[in-house]
Parts: structure tokens; C-alpha cells; sequence
């Protein structure tokens, strides 16, 4: 049912308090009575029920406000972006759910009792991505921040990078509990209708990927240490890297200078991920493994959250030809918000340029958005500031990176922010896209090729 505006200002609390960024209106707009002639009826719809009103807090209105002033959309522009977002199905196609602030106090305790670095780490990481089950402040929090960007799915990082079975289970099993406790607002999907059901519903979903390939380690025979891909699908895992960013034994990551591509073994993974319905994902692998995996693939396969290399070279980025390959599989390279892999002006601006490459090369069926990118909680700083100095530990072998000269800064990542997600899709409205090209990018790619891996 349609609201009249005295119905709009109740659910939100008021113009005033809501703030002009939260409702996506640009700074220029600033007359109240311009406001509810013009854009009345479309806040109205956007915002029609309590269980999808929102409310912006000063970060994230000053990551909009960056953006909006970077795009330069038109009112046209803006208001038709902000519905076609509000009703399309976004599907992330690579990223993270909001994450909790860890409770300081708790930390605190634990340093001054001598945990260890890992035990640390593993209190850090659970926190983080469980703390809202039970702290209704972190739990309005992440409510709050799904409902601002408007984002139906996340393909959630559920997997700490590497291949060891047991490191691999315990990130998989806080997102499990989580949304076996909080189903009712964001719940484990295991198929493309169940993310489907999740947007009807006004819910939320997380499919899950593993930063890695579950190996025993035990090479008693290639057929043995293939079986937990099974397991892990069983579990719940839709999507896996190949590698992460260093060489293993199934190919090169792209972090290494070398490029020799997939192993005899990792050619027997894409083919037990094909057949157990798991999507491959080469986007922190080498130019040659990515190739070599998608000439392979029977099945659409991606680069969940990569960038194009013709627009900005990087060692995450792919180029033309491992982006056609993977296109010929059906699949689709998922531009991501980190700005040291966009290049140029690292924002958003940069962010598109990356999507109207590969749309105009490639085709819209070919291009997603995996972000890479995580909201984090207001109150974080707060409880950080509680938790005393502590050793940390040395930076993971998966997580070296060679040099690299581009400086990021505060404003390209805070355009970038999680929460503008219906400002990538003005800037798509921008660049001149039909709408079915815009839903196709914000997630009907992502949830065709969910469907063909279970096929």
C-alpha cells in the first residue's frame, strides 16, 4: 500500500533525522518541499514498510555523499537507479556480510591472561562474524547495514584462505551458526532459489565459497585427496579459489612471478568440482592457471572479484584473453572495489570504467560485482580502543604480495564502501545500460551460473 507523507515521515523518523544522503538525494536537493514533490512517491515505495526503513549514521552518509559527488548523476539518473536497485535481486558476487565490532573487554581479559597470537586471532574472527547473534547493538547494526545497501546475497568468504582441511572449517562454521540463529533476517542458501524466496520474502541470504580447495594432504592417491570437495559441498560450499594468491599444488597464484599454470592434480580438480556442482574461481590464481582452469571447465566458472587488466594492469587483474575463456564458459568476471587493483582514480568512477570494458568487450552476461569489501560495525573503534597491545603474529605465507607502488587513500575507499551499493547501479543507469543489462550485472549472471553448477 501506498504511504502518504505523513505515513513516510512516521516510518522514518522525520527528513531531518533520516538525512538527505540516507534517502540518496544529492546535496543540491536541499528544499523540503522539493523534496516530497519530487522524490515522495519513490521514497515512499522504498521505504513502505518499517521492516525496510534505515537509517544512515554519519559515515556512511559521508561514503554516499563522496560518491554521489564523484558520479554527478542526474535526478533522473539517481531516482531511476535507486528503484531499479530496490527491486532487483543484488547478489555480491564476492565479498562479506557486515561484520560485528569485537567485544574489547573480552580481548582484553584474554591478552592479560596470555593467549596466544591464535588463539587471539581465532577470538577476533569469531566476534566479528557472530558477535550480532547476541548483542542486539551489533545486531541492529548488521540490520541495518544490509537494508542501506540494498544487497540481497552475498557469496560469502566462509573459508580462511589456504587448503587444510581444519583451517577451512572454522570460518564455515561461524557463518553457519550465524545464520542458523538469525535465518529469519539472513540465512544460508544453498541454491539459486533459496536467494530467490530470500528477495520475496524482504530477507537476506549468504551462499557460501572456501578460500581454498579442502585437501587431506596425505597423497595416498588422487582420487582420496579429492573427497573432501564433496564433504565441504555437502556443507554448504558453492564455490572454491583455486589458489590464493601463492603457488600450490593444483597451479601458480598470481602473486607469483612464475606462470606455469594448472598441475596433473589441479586439472583433476576442476574436473571433481565440476562434477560435484562446485563453482571454480580463479580470481586470486595466475593469468595461466585462470586460463588453463577455463579451457578445462565444463561448466561456467569465474573470477568472483577481479579486475580488467586492458584497463589497469595488476597482478589481480585478468586480461582479455582469461576473461574470454572464462566467458566461453558461460561464466563472468566480478568487478571488485579494491582500489589498488581498479587503478587510476582507485574510486568508483574507476570501478565502472573496469564494468564498461568488460560489458562492451565481453557482453553484460560476462560481468558482476564482487566487492571484496565489508561494512564494519560503527561501535568497532570503541571497542578497539579498550584491547591493550599484544604480539601479533607473522603475515600468513597465502597473504604475501609483491611491491606494489599504488597508494590507496581514505576518499577512493570510501567511495567504494560497502553500503553505496545502489550507487553502482547509478552508475550503470549513467553509462547508458538498459535495465535487464543492470539486473543481469547486479545478479542474474551470478545466480545463472549457480544454477548451471548444480545442474
Amino acid at each position: 500500500m501506498k504511504n502518504n507523507r505523513r505515513d513516510f515521515i512516521r516510518i522514518t523518523g522525520g527528513l531531518a533525522g533520516l538525512g538527505l544522503a540516507a534517502l540518496g538525494i544529492p546535496k543540491g536537493y536541499t528544499s523540503e518541499a522539493a523534496l516530497i514533490s519530487g522524490f515522495g512517491d519513490q521514497l515512499g515505495n522504498l521505504l513502505s514498510s518499517p521492516q525496510q526503513a534505515f537509517q544512515m549514521n554519519a559515515s556512511m552518509k559521508a561514503d554516499y555523499d563522496l560518491a554521489l559527488s564523484i558520479l554527478k548523476p542526474t535526478k533522473k539518473q539517481l531516482e531511476h537507479g535507486l528503484e531499479l536497485h530496490r527491486d532487483a535481486l543484488v547478489f555480491d558476487t564476492y565479498g562479506f556480510m557486515p561484520r560485528a565490532a569485537v567485544d574489547g573487554g573480552a580481548l582484553t581479559v584474554a591478552i592479560d591472561s596470555q593467549a596466544s597470537p591464535l588463539e587471539i586471532q581465532d577470538m577476533q574472527e569469531n566476534m566479528s562474524m557472530t558477535r550480532f547473534v547476541k548483542n542486539e547493538r551489533e545486531r541492529l547494526e548488521l540490520e541495518n547495514a544490509w537494508k542501506v545497501a540494498g544487497v540481497t546475497c552475498v557469496f560469502q568468504n566462509s573459508g580462511e584462505e589456504g587448503n587444510e582441511v581444519k583451517k577451512l572449517l572454522k570460518r564455515l562454521a561461524h557463518f553457519t551458526y550465524t545464520t542458523d540463529m538469525l535465518k529469519d533476517f539472513v540465512a544460508k542458501a544453498v541454491t539459486p532459489d533459496d536467494i530467490i524466496r530470500a528477495k520475496k520474502e524482504n530477507r537476506h541470504a549468504l551462499y557460501f565459497t572456501g578460500n581454498g580447495v579442502p585437501l587431506p594432504q596425505d597423497w595416498a592417491s588422487v582420487e582420496e585427496e579429492l573427497r573432501y570437495v564433496l564433504v565441504f559441498f555437502q556443507l554448504g560450499i558453492r564455490m572454491m579459489h583455486l589458489t590464493y594468491n601463492r603457488r600450490n599444488v593444483i597451479g601458480d597464484g598470481c602473486a607469483e612471478k612464475g606462470n606455469a599454470g594448472l598441475s596433473d592434480f589441479g586439472r583433476a580438480v576442476v574436473k571433481e568440482m565440476n562434477r560435484v556442482g562446485v563453482i571454480v574461481d580463479v580470481a586470486h590464481s595466475g593469468w595461466r592457471t585462470s586460463l588453463e582452469a577455463a579451457q578445462l571447465s565444463e561448466r561456467p566458472m569465474v573470477a568472483s572479484h577481479s579486475s580488467a587488466t586492458a584497463v589497469y594492469e595488476h597482478i589481480r587483474s585478468k586480461p582479455d584473453p582469461v576473461i574470454k575463456a572464462i566467458a566461453d564458459t558461460g561464466g563472468y568476471i566480478g568487478i571488485c572495489g579494491i582500489p589498488r587493483f581498479l587503478g587510476g582514480s582507485g574510486d568508483i568512477a574507476a570501478m565502472m570504467k573496469h564494468i564498461d570494458y568488460v560489458v562492451k568487450k565481453f557482453g553484460s552476461d560476462h560481468v558482476g560485482i564482487g566487492t571484496d569489501v565489508a561494512y564494519t560495525s560503527s561501535f568497532a573503534k570503541e571497542e578497539k580502543g579498550q584491547v591493550p597491545a599484544y604480539r601479533r603474529p607473522r603475515t600468513r605465507w597465502e597473504a604475501l604480495w609483491p611491491e606494489d607502488p599504488f597508494k590507496e587513500t581514505t576518499e577512493m575507499r570510501q567511495s567504494l564502501a560497502w553500503t553505496n551499493w545502489p550507487l553502482f547501479t547509478v552508475g550503470m543507469v549513467q553509462m547508458g545500460y538498459a535495465d535487464e543489462e543492470i539486473r543481469k550485472i547486479l545478479g542474474g549472471n551470478a545466480l545463472r551460473v549457480a544454477r548451471a553448477a548444480l545442474a
